[in-house]
């Protein structure tokens, strides 16, 4: 047996890293060191805990369930050290630091853009990464690789902190020419509707559908697409209807009808970060511009 006080903030890094790779070939890449210094760490852990840690299934590297609660305590214990190394002021007019952003195609056209014109002008070395957040936001907070989360999502991690940014409501994008474009559709002629689908790759799903769904209802779909992008050339000059959030509608093409939605699906966007930042200076001044920049599109 190894002592235990011979472990070390190394060894749990590299555990961590290992973990969200799921190789010990692309963690000793990452971490620049060889493979074999990798596997020492990993071994030296395995006789401290009694435990494979990572198992071969399938040609795939798995965690074991003791792997998965020594991963969350080395992010936590790194977090710790992390608030108390960290500095405590920050000046962004100063800052140099790099912020991930997971979002979707819906923040990326609402809020980004503020953003940015914010952040450039209070911040103008910080650096910023706007990454797709696709249906796994949360796990890329977990495993490091974003700072913020912003999206309608709800939470699914009792360590993850949030803060509601805004609510929005559903809307009908059509063409002009479309005959219930002058005027709001009620439930039976919206389902009668030949409705363009958004799929958001199988991983989301939109709280309208929640709701028609619960309610015993189908729509008639007649296009299935990934996501909102482009939508306002697949509507105009047909007879398709997008259900879609009404601030994205409002940025579609004028030409395009925009009416109410008869299921009543109230979407929440939220911030959403980890313990790993949660007291990070630069993080907290981040999202409180994230939150006043937000409010100001009300």
């Amino acid at each position: 047996m190894i002592d235990p006080q011979q472990l070390d903030f190394r060894s749990f890094h590299i555990l961590s890293v290992v973990h969200r790779e799921r190789s010990f070939s692309r963690a000793a890449e990452e971490l620049g060191v060889s493979q074999s210094m990798v596997s020492y760490a990993i071994e030296k852990l395995r006789r401290v805990f009694d435990d494979p840690l990572f198992v071969r299934e399938s040609g795939q590297t798995l965690p074991t369930a003791r792997c998965e609660e020594m991963v969350a305590y080395a992010l936590d214990l790194m977090a710790g050290f992390e608030a108390i190394r960290a500095r405590p002021e920050f000046d962004p007019a100063t800052a140099t630091d790099r912020i991930t952003i997971a979002c979707n195609y819906y923040e990326r056209s609402i809020m980004i853009p503020a953003l940015v014109a914010t952040l450039r002008r209070e911040a103008p070395n910080l650096q910023l990464e706007v990454v797709d957040a696709s249906g796994r936001g949360h796990q890329r907070l977990l495993d490091g690789e974003a700072d913020l989360l912003i999206g309608p999502y709800r939470r699914q991690d009792v360590s993850l902190y949030e803060r509601m940014l805004l609510t929005d409501s559903y809307a009908c994008l059509m063409d002009g020419a479309h005959p219930s474009a002058g005027s709001s559709p009620d439930l039976p002629t919206y389902l009668g509707f030949e409705h363009i689908f958004i799929t958001y790759g199988g991983l989301w799903v939109s709280p309208y559908v929640q709701e028609i769904e619960s309610a015993g209802h189908r729509l008639q779909v007649a296009l299935r697409v990934p996501s909102p992008a482009g939508i306002d050339r697949l509507v105009a000059g047909s007879r398709l209807v997008a259900t879609i959030p009404r601030r994205l509608a409002l940025l579609q093409d004028p030409a395009l009808a925009i009416t109410g939605c008869p299921i009543a699906a109230p979407i929440e966007v939220k911030m959403v970060w980890s313990a790993r930042t949660h007291r990070s200076a630069v993080l907290q001044w981040v999202r409180d511009l994230v939150s006043r920049t937000v409010a100001g599109l009300a």
